[in-house]
């Protein structure tokens, strides 16, 4: 990963607040997380953002968490028209008819009994990968779960803010 500064964290660390809190918001729906990330700009490296992020996912109440699982897709079903969940959801591209089948199953399973979204970091997952990570999952209890999706979470962060600062177009 870039530890150093980049175009894309000068960019970052340069940007009006709202334009700042809106990237934020793309990378974690979180306004917590967004509103700490803020707060401590600017960042000399792109590693004390990333740093920054796990700090302030660390921190995040229940509430919080919902409020940024509630910016992810269900597996299996990225958002129309948007190219990170598609990115990141890319194992399932080609899953079989009944993968996709069993995976709305287990979605429906998994969002009946905690009340949100499958989060699972699934860039670089194949659907039977995230099959298998739902399955053993949903045996969970709500408090064992939460810590999970919490780092899960840190996960998807760390990966969009790599993609952020490591952008140079202008």
């Amino acid at each position: 990963m870039t530890s150093g500064s980049t175009p894309g964290l000068a960019r970052f660390n340069t940007s009006a607040d709202s334009e700042a809190l809106a990237t934020l918001h793309e990378v974690c729906a979180s306004s917590a997380w967004g509103s700490k990330l803020l707060a401590q700009r600017p960042y000399a490296t792109a590693e004390a953002l990333f740093l920054a992020s796990d700090a302030a996912t660390a921190e995040l109440t229940t509430e919080d968490l919902a409020e940024a699982m509630a910016g992810h897709p269900p597996i299996g079903r990225p958002k129309p028209g948007d190219p990170t969940s598609s990115r990141e959801q890319r194992g399932m591209a080609g899953a079989s008819e009944e993968l996709k089948a069993e995976m709305l199953e287990l979605n429906l399973a998994y969002q009946e009994k905690f009340g949100h979204v499958f989060l699972i970091c699934a860039t670089g997952a194949t659907g039977e990968q995230m099959r298998d990570a739902m399955r053993d999952r949903i045996g969970n209890t709500a408090e064992a779960e939460r810590e999970i999706v919490r780092t899960e979470l840190g996960k998807i962060n760390r990966i969009r803010l790599t993609r952020l600062v490591e952008e140079d177009k202008d």
